[in-house]
């Protein structure tokens, strides 16, 4: 990680002498024009129009507000105001997941540490998240000042210190003359890592200019990162020997193929070689699984039906981009071995026991194995062997009690390539993982830090990205109560979300690991508090259903009558109504966290 901090000099005006004559009377030079727009808040605002980005989350305090007016003066730049810079944090991460970066403003320090979970989430998911926080006046660096809106001490790098750990890069910009430079390598290191970065621009500089900001000279641009040749075809040629020895090899995409930018790839390599293809549940939809050989989720016990023991079962696994953590792992029981498995990350390939192949672009690594892997059915031909068909819930009887798995099968109804899905951490989860995704459709979830109440400035942030598409979120209720005012952002922005408030009492997931009275939550009329937020401005639509029927109906109004509005339906369901992988899975990771210590 890299920091950078401007000279602690307060700002000098940038062209001091340029208009000024000589003292023997000669001729000046010619004074440098700069334009009106040439600010370092226009600068800002410029680039991040440069990378892709039309939207900005903020939340406005009094060390950001000249910067944001800058900001909002920049055409094709939007700012989206939102009710805590929590949810702003949530809403650039889930942008960025879509558009493929995002932004947030905030204040300094009450800001910047209330932002930092939302950061340190986008952070453990390589996103790239442009964070940018409103600073102290450049006078008052350096001095024995204290502060508002510190903890009241004369030293200003407390917020810093705190972003070092979840930001790839970090610059505190109090010097007029530095801060182009710092700004596109805040940048560039975002785009280039793919992970946040963290600017501290202080209040005094937004409206200031200098010839560097000129508008004129040249765009934004990234050197391409390119693959050591050698290094790659020696790293093909001994995946080649390794794969076309085994008998059944099969292909598993993680995450980290978002990073690489390499899921086209990973298909064009799936194509050619025949491999089952499975994906592990935090890449789900990076992956198309509509593909002839796609399996399912692996993820130990708890994935799709048969693809565990298929993959499993296989003398050699290919892993591109994968994150095996505890939750990934399933408490650590996946039963893979080392000796048989390929790891390609998104710069570097490992050959089971093996060589490790650095400098290797994982999308270069893919195509050009693609080309000279043999092509081997075996794997998918089992699965299709042993394949059994999914089987239905059974049906509810008349006016009976809502039940979670009857509430997923008429989601999987509504999907088409013109919706999206976002889970909440919780038993969500596990019921989206078993949905279809058709041709097109989006899906996201937050699985590597698992911050309850991610969904709802994600939910908000993915739709803005995203305004053909209609979002469906699933929340559960003790998830909801952490970040719910944000849907009031929403309803502003004109989204035509449909979220699906799981009403079961409490959180349900750690009940499922390890169960306590503080895992009962109370109960809130959760429509009564969406009408509030509404308060008859924009298009909202609420309901509670409790039974199928009244579920059916609240859908077809939803897709059909109120297709243009943000629709909230609350699904109240028994307390104990839970998919039987959250069961497995909870039982697991229960086991994982209550190993004793080791001797010492």
């Amino acid at each position: 990680m890299d920091t950078v901090i401007a000279a602690l000099d307060s700002c000098k005006p940038f062209n001091n002498d340029l208009a000024s004559l000589p003292q023997n009377g000669s001729q000046s030079p010619p004074s440098v024009i700069v334009s009106s727009d040439a600010t370092l808040g226009r600068h800002l605002a410029r680039r991040l129009v440069q990378i892709g980005i039309s939207d900005v989350f903020s939340v406005p305090g009094d060390f950001n507000l000249t910067l944001l007016d800058h900001l909002i003066a920049e055409p094709g730049l939007t700012n989206i105001g939102c009710c805590n810079e929590l949810n702003a944090g949530y809403a650039a991460d889930g942008y960025a997941r879509r558009h493929g970066v995002g932004a947030c403003v905030v204040t300094f320090t009450v800001g910047g540490l209330s932002v930092l979970n939302a950061i340190a989430g986008a952070y453990s998911e390589n996103l790239p998240v442009i964070c940018v926080v409103g600073g102290p006046n450049t006078n008052d660096y350096g001095t024995s000042r204290i502060l508002h809106h510190t903890i009241g001490l004369s030293d200003f790098s407390q917020e810093l210190r705190c972003f070092q750990t979840v930001t790839c890069f970090q610059a505190v910009i109090n010097n007029i003359e530095e801060a182009h430079a710092q700004i596109d390598k805040a940048i560039s290191t975002a785009l280039i890592e793919s992970k946040p970065v963290y600017l501290s621009i202080s209040c005094n500089l937004p409206g200031i200019p200098h010839p560097t900001f000129s508008r004129d000279p040249i765009p934004f641009a990234i050197s391409p990162r390119v693959s050591n040749k050698m290094g790659l075809e020696a790293a093909v040629e001994a995946t080649v020997l390794f794969l076309d020895k085994a008998v059944k090899p099969v292909m598993v995409g993680g995450p980290k193929l978002r990073v690489a930018k390499a899921c086209n790839e990973f298909v064009e390599l799936a194509d050619a070689c025949g491999y089952a293809l499975a994906v592990m549940p935090s890449a789900k939809g990076l992956v198309p699984e509509y593909h002839p050989h796609f399996i399912g989720t692996y993820w130990g016990s708890v994935g799709t039906a048969f693809c565990g023991e298929i993959v499993e079962s296989a003398d050699a696994y290919l892993f591109v981009g994968p994150i095996f953590n505890d939750y990934s792992s399933v408490g650590y029981s996946l039963l893979l071995k080392k000796e048989k498995a390929i790891i390609v990350e998104p710069d570097r390939v490992m050959i089971a026991n093996g060589p490790t192949f650095g400098c290797i672009l994982m999308k270069d690594f893919l195509r050009e194995l693609a080309k000279r892997l043999k092509k081997n059915t075996t794997a998918y031909e089992n699965y299709h062997r042993i394949y059994v068909p999914d089987g239905q819930p059974l049906k509810c009887k008349p006016n009976e009690p809502l039940r979670v798995n009857i509430l997923f099968q008429h989601i999987q109804k509504m999907l088409s390539e013109e919706m999206a899905v976002i889970a909440e951490t919780g038993d969500s989860w596990f019921n989206c993982q078993k949905l279809k995704l058709p041709k097109g459709c989006g899906y996201e979830f937050q699985m590597q830090y698992g911050s309850i109440g991610w969904s709802v400035g994600a939910t908000l942030g993915y739709a803005q990205s995203v305004p053909n598409k209609r979002v469906i979120a699933c929340i559960g209720d003790g998830s909801f109560q952490v970040t719910a005012q944000d849907v009031s952002t929403m309803i502003r922005c004109q989204q035509k979300t449909i979220i699906f408030l799981i009403n079961n009492g409490g959180y349900t997931i750690e009940v499922e690991i390890h169960d306590g009275p503080y895992n009962v939550i109370k109960n809130w009329n959760y429509t009564a508090l969406v009408d509030a937020i509404h308060n008859g401005e924009g298009k909202c639509w609420t309901t509670n259903v409790r039974t199928e029927e009244e579920l059916i109906e609240a859908i077809s109004i939803a897709t059909e009558k109120k297709s243009d509005s943000l629709c909230f339906i609350e699904v109240v369901v028994h307390k104990d109504d839970t998919s039987k992988e959250l069961l497995e899975w909870g039982s697991r990771v229960c086991a994982a966290n209550s190993r004793l210590p080791n001797p010492q």
